[in-house]
C-alpha cells in the first residue's frame, strides 16, 4: 500500500498539468450528476489544506520569519501589485463594475497555491521557504482577502466580510493550525509516516473540488460565449504577468533560488479557494476568470519551468566562460 501511494503521488505530480484541467472539463460534462455534492467542497478543501500543513513545522516558520524582507516582498508583489494590475486590466476591458473584474482581482488576493511546492522543488527553488510561505499566507487569508475585496469593490458589490472570514478560518486556518501542531508534536516524523496514505486521498479531494466547482458554474456558461474571446487573453496575460512580477521583482537579489521561489509564489494561487469564495459571495460569473486560471495556471507553470531551466543554463554558461583563463 505504501509503495502504491508513493507511485500514485509521483504520477499525479508528473501529469498534474493535464489532470487538473481534465477534472474541470469532467465537471462541466457531468454537471447534473455532480451538483448534489457541491456542499462537500469546503470539507474536501479543508482536508487538502491539512495534508499540506502537516509538512510544515514551527522550525520552518521561524526560519522564514528570520527573513521578513523576502516574505514582505513576496506578499507585496502577490497581494498589492498584482491586484492593482488585475483591476486595471479588468476595468479597461469590461468596466469597473463587471463581475469579471471581481474574479480577476480575487485571483490575485487568494493565498499561494499548494502546488507551488512541487514546482519550486523541480525548478531549483527553496522548498522549505515555499512551504512556510504557503502556510503563513493561508493563515493570513482571513485578513487579506476581505480587506482586498472591501478596498476594491465596497462601492460596487455587497461585501460580507464576516462570513468570508468564518469560511476561511474553517477551511484554511484551522486545518493549517492542526497540521502544523501534528508536525510539531511528532517532531516532523508524521509526514513521512502518513504521506503515502494521506497524499493520494488529498490529490483526489483536490480533483473533486475542481470538478464540483466546475459543475456549479456549468449552467451559466451559455451567457458567456460572447465574452470569451476577450476574457481568455486577459486571464493568460494576468497569470503570465504574475509569474513575471515575482521574477523581475527579485532580480536585484541576484539569488536564483529566491527568484524561483518568489516567482512561483506570485504566479500560482489557491484557485479552488477562489472558486469557493466567488461562488459563495459573488455572481457565478465572477468565478469564470478563476476557473479559466485553472486551465491556464498549470500549463503556464510547465512553460515557466522550462524557461527557468533555459535561463539557468544560460547564466551557467556565461559564468563558465567568464572564468576560462
Amino acid at each position: 500500500m505504501r509503495e502504491w501511494g508513493l507511485a500514485f503521488n509521483q504520477q499525479f505530480e508528473r501529469w498534474m498539468f493535464i489532470i487538473i484541467p481534465g477534472s474541470l472539463i469532467l465537471g462541466f460534462l457531468f454537471a447534473t450528476q455532480l451538483q448534489p455534492f457541491i456542499e462537500m467542497v469546503p470539507y474536501l478543501f479543508a482536508y487538502v489544506t491539512l495534508t499540506m500543513a502537516i509538512g510544515c513545522g514551527l522550525g520552518q516558520l521561524r526560519e522564514v520569519l528570520k527573513r521578513p524582507g523576502i516574505m514582505g516582498l513576496t506578499f507585496l508583489i502577490a497581494h498589492v501589485v498584482s491586484p492593482l494590475v488585475a483591476y486595471g486590466l479588468g476595468a479597461l476591458a469590461f468596466g469597473a463594475d463587471s463581475p469579471y473584474v471581481v474574479g480577476l482581482v480575487l485571483f490575485t488576493l487568494i493565498p499561494i497555491g499548494v502546488s507551488t511546492v512541487l514546482w519550486v522543488g523541480m525548478s531549483g527553488g527553496s522548498v522549505p521557504l515555499m512551504l512556510a510561505m504557503v502556510v503563513l499566507d493561508s493563515a493570513l487569508s482571513p485578513l487579506v482577502v476581505p480587506a482586498g475585496i472591501h478596498l476594491f469593490f465596497d462601492s460596487a458589490v455587497e461585501v460580507k466580510a464576516g462570513p468570508i472570514i468564518v469560511d476561511l478560518l474553517v477551511i484554511i486556518v484551522l486545518p493549517t493550525i492542526i497540521g502544523v501542531a501534528l508536525n510539531q508534536m511528532s517532531r516532523g516524523r508524521i509526514q513521512s509516516i502518513v504521506q503515502p496514505f494521506t497524499a493520494p486521498l488529498s490529490k483526489l479531494c483536490f480533483v473533486g473540488v475542481v470538478a464540483l466547482n466546475a459543475s456549479a458554474i456549468a449552467p451559466h456558461l451559455g451567457e458567456l460565449k460572447q465574452d470569451m474571446l476577450l476574457l481568455v487573453p486577459i486571464v493568460v496575460l494576468l497569470v503570465s504577468a504574475c509569474y513575471a512580477f515575482g521574477y523581475i521583482g527579485t532580480a536585484p537579489l541576484r539569488k536564483h533560488e529566491q527568484q524561483v521561489t518568489v516567482s512561483y509564489a506570485t504566479g500560482m494561487r489557491n484557485i479552488s479557494l477562489g472558486i469557493v469564495l466567488a461562488l459563495g459571495y459573488f455572481s457565478p460569473i465572477a468565478a469564470v476568470p478563476v476557473v479559466l486560471s485553472i486551465l491556464i495556471q498549470q500549463p503556464l507553470a510547465t512553460v515557466y519551468h522550462y524557461v527557468l531551466q533555459k535561463l539557468n543554463n544560460h547564466k551557467g554558461s556565461e559564468s563558465t566562460a567568464t572564468h576560462v583563463p
